[in-house]
């Protein structure tokens, strides 16, 4: 589900921002190795950590960052396994890793089901790390993993 009003079909030639826990090491691998078609546009990386008009625009969204990469196509926000589907449609496919996640996440219906297992994971390993939350919504009790 897009988190905006503004539909935008996700392929066309736009800005695109990924906003993802750049303190999360599997987060950083995957946004680091993924890879967009050039056509799709420039794909930019942007810390979920650092203050920025975007990051504003997500908390005014009421978006758990902590809960959920989210993908920025032209003024369209996707969160979470929408987010990671609309990327997968957007990837280049070259390369084993990009052919793969094509593969897992060009299902909107798969996308669903594994996002949040893989999240579960995700935030297990932030807890080992003893990583702090974003917490940008400012929720009580939510400073830890």
């Amino acid at each position: 589900m897009s988190a905006d009003a503004t539909p935008m079909h996700p392929m066309d030639s736009a800005e695109i921002h990924l906003v993802y826990d750049r303190e999360c090491p599997v987060c950083e691998a995957y946004c680091r190795m993924v890879r967009i078609r050039e056509t799709a546009g420039a794909l930019r990386l942007v810390n979920a950590r650092a203050a920025g008009e975007i990051m504003d625009e997500i908390t005014a969204k009421g978006l758990e960052i902590d809960e959920g990469m989210v993908l920025k196509v032209g003024n369209t926000l996707y969160y979470g396994a929408d987010a990671i589907h609309v990327l997968s449609l957007m990837s280049s496919r070259t390369g084993v890793f990009n052919r793969l996640t094509y593969w897992i996440f060009r299902s909107k219906g798969l996308s669903a089901v594994l996002y949040p297992l893989f999240r579960f994971f995700r935030n297990l390993l932030l807890k080992i790390l003893r990583k702090t939350r974003i917490n940008n919504l400012r929720l009580p009790r939510r400073e830890k993993f």
